[in-house]
């Protein structure tokens, strides 16, 4: 198993390439980027054949320089991401979430970290998420508390907590079970049952675990769950998603 350093560095390298792939296809149906890009390979072709990261890359390197500015500790990483969010904001990010844009003019006009989120079951928690499971891989406690700081800071829908958690504990996951060599879903699914015992993402990450045992094609699976015609910034459907497409 390699040093923490090495899984973070490469988990952010990691982020940034996939972020740049995917960039040039994000809101599109299947219908258009096909239409748009027909069989070309996935590749970096945002502008003049380069990539461009999105705020998916930028939430990662910010929880990142807040996990080292906090030293880990969840109130004083809150308190540091606030501001990276604040000074974030006014620089106009392209795609930026109406819930996530509302949580930052809050904090700008004076609420708390504890106080800046807003109602919304949306994908910012979850972009934040990878990075503090991969810090806090040995220690569910902390785990939880710092994904519990960072989805508050902009979500309080508890759908949102509950995707972001899944996404770090698979990064938890995936630290934990280098060594061997191989991620297992089935392991996978009881490492993180404890932690999302009785709500709506458990349900659908199992649903996902057993369309892929069971050999179900990635387009037949889409369909299955009525997202056929495209999944949309909800949670409880980019996370599935996203879960189904790295299993298979």
């Amino acid at each position: 198993m390699g040093s923490l350093a090495d899984h973070l560095s490469g988990l952010i390298v990691g982020t940034a390439v996939g972020d740049a792939i995917g960039l040039p296809r994000e809101g599109l149906s299947r219908r258009r980027a096909s239409r748009m890009f027909g069989g070309t390979p996935l590749g970096h072709r945002l502008l003049l054949r380069r990539g461009m990261v999105s705020d998916d890359t930028e939430h990662t390197c910010m929880s990142a320089q807040a996990l080292l500015a906090s030293g880990g500790e969840p109130r004083a990483f809150a308190r540091s991401m606030a501001w990276r969010l604040r000074w974030w904001l006014l620089a106009l990010p392209a795609g930026v979430g109406m819930a996530t844009a509302k949580a930052c003019f809050k904090l700008w006009i004076g609420f708390s970290p504890g106080r800046s989120g807003v109602w919304s079951a949306g994908n910012g928690p979850a972009m934040r998420a990878a990075i503090l499971g991969a810090y806090a891989w040995d220690d569910a406690e902390l785990l939880r508390d710092l994904v519990s700081a960072s989805t508050r800071l902009t979500h309080v829908d508890p759908a949102a907590e509950h995707g972001a958690l899944a996404i770090a504990l698979a990064a938890a996951y995936a630290i934990k079970e280098s060594a061997g060599g191989s991620v297992n879903a089935e392991r996978y699914l009881q490492f993180v049952s404890a932690h999302l015992a009785g709500t709506e993402m458990l349900r659908l990450i199992q649903e996902v675990v057993r369309q892929v045992s069971a050999g179900t094609p990635l387009e037949e699976f889409f369909v299955g769950m009525g997202w056929g015609r495209g999944v949309s910034g909800y949670v409880n459907q980019t996370v599935p998603s996203g879960y189904d497409s790295a299993i298979v």
